[in-house]
């Protein structure tokens, strides 16, 4: 019996250039090498090697120094590296240039995300929106990849006209080619939100609030959905776990549920075109009632993902909605002093501390005065029922001598059958006493 062997994973050098040439989001640094460690895990390789370079402005053939390319060239041999990962995202030609010097593929972090995306995507609309960011970052990279074609392009004048041989038609069609693909896609991805958008018209009506659980990536938010609502999803150590948009009902209290979704973990330094690609899973937000932002205290960078997750928030025009900031992992927290506030929560969704007073926070910030009543309903009221039906949430309904119905009401709807209400008297105005 042959033994099974495990896929060999990609071994992948790192590299990074910090430069005051570059802006923030473009720079590179310990943390975000880390950071980038950290992804290369999730999509399934191991680095070997990390090289961080500093230079006064990027080299425009090169990216990094010349230097440094020769020393990359014998780090990729001794380590038997299958990859090189840049933290900072590459032009084309430079991509071209550092494949042909290093032997090996190389990846920016642009690419990698997207490959992590591609692995993870499971509904239909995470699909087509991986495909399209895929797309559009393949497509100014197109002509790096027919360069074998247009060395062998033709004089023999047997092309067709205006072609100036096989290399160039062919990169034509394929532009051609994927431009027809992102309109197509597009389209897709409109048809997928106008459902999604019936939908939550639908959630509207039924007035069920709606809560968005957002954070920085590895924050706990499925671990804290799994605790929340007892479901399965898989909640790992792992960067970017959940991409599509994951619903849930949930309980809060006897007055209140709530639809709970967890979104796509946001990182520094998100390329735009990803941000632009995700916007109709992270539109979800603009609906929301409410964000529960979960920040894990446990890092010490924490205060900087927050802000990075905050921005974001503002960014997709979501900063108007109340927001409840929920510090995670306090279990493993070292500080002296955890922070506090009316809309800030310490929790453990491991170990499930402090999820009570979660639940209570979200019940205070979205109660609307809902209340639980018995009604006695006499016949020739039976009209009311529909309306509770429709307007309220009703428990159960006996018929007796009248119409008795236990049901959770807003304050309008409790307006129009108060005189109905069990043990129900009106307050007397100050005047009455």
């Amino acid at each position: 019996m042959s033994e099974i062997t495990e896929t060999p994973r990609d071994k992948a050098i790192l590299v990074g250039l910090a430069s005051p040439r570059l802006t923030a989001r473009e720079t590179a640094d310990e943390q975000s090498l880390e950071e980038l460690e950290a992804l290369v895990e999730t999509a399934g390789g191991v680095s070997v090697g990390v090289v961080l370079q500093t230079l006064p402005a990027p080299n425009p053939r090169t990216f990094i120094g010349e230097g440094k390319v020769e020393e990359i060239k014998e780090l990729v041999k001794a380590q038997e590296a299958t990859m090189v990962i840049f933290d900072n995202d590459l032009s084309p030609s430079q991509m071209r240039v550092l494949t042909d010097e290093f032997g090996v593929q190389v990846l920016d972090r642009s690419g990698l995300i997207l490959d992590i995306f591609a692995q993870r995507a499971k509904t239909k609309e995470g699909r087509l929106q991986v495909e399209l960011a895929q797309y559009q970052y393949l497509l100014p990279r197109l002509i790096g990849m027919w360069t074998h074609l247009e060395r062998q392009a033709g004089t023999s004048g047997k092309g067709p006209i205006g072609s100036k041989g096989p290399g160039e038609t062919q990169l034509e069609t394929d532009r051609r080619h994927i431009h027809r693909k992102i309109d197509k896609l597009k389209e897709d991805l409109e048809d997928v939100r106008r459902v999604r958008g019936t939908q939550r018209d639908r959630r509207q009506k039924n007035e069920i609030p709606v809560v968005a659980i957002v954070g920085y990536t590895n924050a706990g938010k499925s671990t804290l959905l799994n605790a929340l609502t007892g479901s399965d999803i898989p909640a790992n150590n792992r960067l970017f776990d959940t991409l599509d948009t994951t619903t849930r009902l949930l309980t809060v209290s006897d007055t209140l549920d709530v639809v709970i979704s967890d979104t796509v973990g946001f990182i520094r330094k998100l390329p735009h075109q990803l941000v632009e690609a995700f916007k109709a899973t992270l539109e979800e937000l603009e609906y929301a009632d409410l964000l529960l932002h979960v920040i894990d205290i446990s890092n010490p960078e924490w205060m900087e993902q927050a802000q990075i997750v905050d921005d974001l928030i503002a960014e997709l025009g979501a900063e108007q909605i109340p927001c409840l900031r929920v510090y995670n992992k306090s279990d493993l927290f070292f500080g002296d002093i955890r922070p506090r506030g009316e809309m800030a929560v310490n929790i453990s969704a491991k170990t499930g501390e402090g999820l009570d007073d979660l639940l209570a926070a979200i019940n205070r910030v979205l109660d609307k005065g809902t209340r639980r009543v018995t009604l006695h309903l006499p016949y020739d009221k039976g009209g009311l029922l529909d309306m509770l039906y429709r307007e309220a949430k009703v428990e159960s309904v006996e018929y007796g001598e009248t119409i008795d119905a236990v049901a959770t009401v807003v304050p309008k709807v409790f307006g129009q059958v108060k005189d109905y209400v069990e043990g129900y008297t009106e307050p007397k105005e100050d005047w009455e006493q």
